[in-house]
C-alpha cells in the first residue's frame, strides 16, 4: 500500500486552516488506504534545526571525514531523506508568514535538498505527486493588490519543481483572517466559501491520488 509523508507547519493548532484542510485530505486518503502508511511531521511542535555548515559538509564530504558534529548533522539529514524517498505521495500544510513560509518548513526544505541525491537531474525524488495546502490571510489572487507580495506558492512552486523535480498541487484558502480582522469583517463570506472549497478539492485531490497510485 502507498505511504503518505504528512508535514504541517502552523505555528497554531485551533485556528489553523492549513491543519484542518491537511487533516481533510488525510482522512480521505487514509479511507482510500485502510492498510497504507502515514508518515507524520508537525514541524512547528518539534522544530528541525536550521541548515549549518556541519550539515552542508556531512552531505558531500567523505564519511571518513567527518567531525562529529558533521556525522550527526548528516545523519540528521539522512533520515529525513529517507523519508522523503519512502513516501509515494507527499502532504504538505503551510500558513502564509509575512509573504511566505514558515521558517519551520524552510528548515526541513533546506535539510532534504542535496544535489546530487534529491535534487538534480535523476534526482531520487523526481515525479513524486506533492499536495500543498497553501492558507493564506488575506487575497493574493491575480488581479489583487497584493498579487506582487504572493511569495508562498511561487517560492514553493520553484523549490519544489525547480530543484528536486516533484509534481505539485497546490490547494489555497484565502482570506483566513477574515473572522478575526475586524476590517476584514465584508470578506467572511468569501471567506467561508474559501475555505469549503478547499476541503472539497482536498478530499477531491486525496481520492484521485490514491486511485491514480493504486492503478
Amino acid at each position: 500500500m502507498a505511504t503518505l509523508l504528512h508535514l504541517d507547519s502552523s505555528a497554531f493548532h485551533e485556528p489553523s486552516v492549513s491543519r484542518a484542510v491537511t487533516a481533510t485530505f488525510r482522512k480521505e486518503w487514509e479511507s482510500q488506504h485502510p492498510n497504507g502508511t502515514v508518515i507524520y511531521r508537525d514541524l512547528a511542535e518539534d522544530p528541525l534545526p536550521h541548515l549549518t555548515a556541519d550539515g552542508v559538509i556531512g552531505a558531500t564530504a567523505p564519511a571518513s571525514t567527518h567531525t562529529p558534529a558533521q556525522a550527526e548533522a548528516a545523519a540528521l539529514r539522512n533520515s529525513l531523506i529517507e523519508e522523503l524517498e519512502a513516501a509515494d505521495a507527499i502532504l504538505i500544510g503551510t500558513p502564509m508568514y509575512n509573504f511566505t513560509i514558515p521558517s519551520a518548513l524552510k528548515a526541513w526544505l533546506d535539510q532534504v535538498i542535496v544535489v546530487g541525491r534529491t535534487a538534480g537531474e535523476g534526482g531520487s525524488v523526481a515525479g513524486k505527486p506533492v499536495t500543498v495546502v497553501a492558507a493564506r490571510g488575506g487575497g493574493y489572487g491575480p488581479g489583487t493588490p497584493r498579487e506582487s507580495y504572493e511569495f508562498l506558492t511561487t517560492y514553493l512552486e520553484k523549490a519544489l519543481t525547480g530543484l528536486m523535480a516533484l509534481e505539485v498541487d497546490f490547494i489555497i484558502p484565502e482570506l483566513t483572517l477574515a473572522r478575526t480582522v475586524p476590517e476584514m469583517a465584508p470578506l467572511i463570506d468569501a471567506a467561508d466559501a474559501s475555505r469549503a472549497q478547499a476541503h472539497e478539492e482536498a478530499r477531491a485531490k486525496a481520492k484521485a491520488l490514491a486511485a491514480r497510485l493504486a492503478a
